[in-house]
């Protein structure tokens, strides 16, 4: 059967991901107004080609923009913004910007860093990029370095450096952690608010709001779908005779019994007491007629046992499809009269009826 959560999961994670990309373009914009102002502050100072080099991080940063826009692809955005920032940031320490100010910007790179990778990834990328600014403090000969840093200056980058980024990671691992154990609490409590706590089946409200998604897919497009509606049959004697913990193993053990008959594609849940509703989406009235009768008989021929005693159990069951209701309403009314019927019929059958004709053709009566 279908998993009652998985599409929660999804519509969170879509909303998480469009939450993400807000803030990436948002930080981008940002990035952008820096540049574009420092590059032209730059101009006017003098530093012509150091304002040439922040303006077309600026547009570089300004086509991770446009990328996502057409695209939508999120990883990629993330991995554009931290290569760009990452050459950004070993300009500005071999250059050293204005007044060799430019290793200050490195302060931006490890929370933004982290906040764009996994733990993992980030810790290798800044130490990378540690390591490239040690070589440009160690060689200041090298062609591409045209800063001179004074040992003390050194010193201090690399500890502060240090320190903010050990900082960031203990927070960053703490978000992560807090933020994984709010998604599970919150999972559980939506598995309880949708799953039968007795048989791990969906509940009442979680079917109906699958009936109602279904209907809304059947009205689009017009997939049929049929239901099942399924009592066990005599259930108050087994409660009454062998107790209530029998009842309730039987619950469980027809459960199991369920989950193996049918589709992974439907869906199953306790409707109420001993009835239980089964959703079979893209099924016709005669397929869901064979499948009711397959799990008529599997449940017939099944020994439902507590504290080693044989319960009797047998079911009956009312099939309807949607293409013979007019409304959601209307089938489930439709659904609960073939079940009445099957039951004032004699029970352990469904109704309406299946029937094998002489040419081997399969109808309903």
């Amino acid at each position: 059967m279908t998993d009652p959560l998985s599409a929660s999961h999804e519509a969170a994670g879509a909303r998480e991901d469009a939450q993400v990309a807000g803030l990436l373009n948002w930080l981008s914009g940002a990035a952008i107004l820096f540049l574009s102002g420092i590059g032209t502050k730059a101009w006017f100072a003098g530093h012509t080609l150091h304002a040439w080099v922040l303006w077309i991080f600026a547009v570089l940063v300004g086509l991770t923009i446009v990328q996502f826009s057409l695209t939508r692809n999120q990883p990629r955005q993330k991995a554009s913004l931290i290569v760009i920032a990452a050459l950004l940031f070993m300009y500005l320490v071999a250059s050293g910007g204005e007044s060799n100010t430019g290793p200050l910007w490195f302060y931006v790179f490890p929370p933004l860093l982290f906040f764009l990778t996994d733990l993992k990834t980030g810790t290798a990328v800044l130490l990378m990029c540690c390591l490239v600014a040690a070589i440009v403090f160690e060689f200041p000969q090298l062609p591409f370095v045209g800063a001179h840093y004074s040992y003390d200056f050194k010193i201090r980058f690399f500890a502060t450096l240090a320190f903010e980024s050990i900082f960031c990671f203990i927070l960053e691992a703490g978000r992560l952690k807090a933020r994984n154990e709010l998604v599970e609490l919150a999972a559980t409590h939506e598995h309880a608010a949708r799953t039968d706590e007795l048989t791990g089946l969906s509940n009442r409200r979680d079917m109906q709001q699958r009936l109602a998604e279904e209907f809304s897919r059947y009205q689009r497009s017009g997939h049929h779908f049929s239901v099942v509606l399924i009592d066990l049959d005599l259930f108050k004697k087994i409660n009454d005779v062998f107790g209530h913990d029998a009842g309730d193993s039987v619950l469980r053990q027809f459960s199991g019994v369920l989950s193996e008959v049918v589709r992974k594609t439907d869906s199953g849940a306790r409707w109420g007491g001993e009835e239980f509703l089964l959703l079979l989406p893209n099924t016709s009235l005669l397929q869901a007629l064979t499948l009711a009768e397959r799990l008529r008989q599997r449940v017939a021929s099944t020994s439902f046992v507590f504290r080693n005693q044989t319960l009797p159990v047998t079911l009956s069951a009312g099939v309807c499809s949607i293409a013979n209701s007019a409304t959601l309403a209307d089938l489930l009314k439709q659904v609960d009269l073939h079940l009445y019927n099957a039951k004032q019929a004699g029970r352990n059958r469904i109704a309406p009826r299946v029937r094998q004709s002489e040419d081997g053709m399969t109808t309903s009566t």
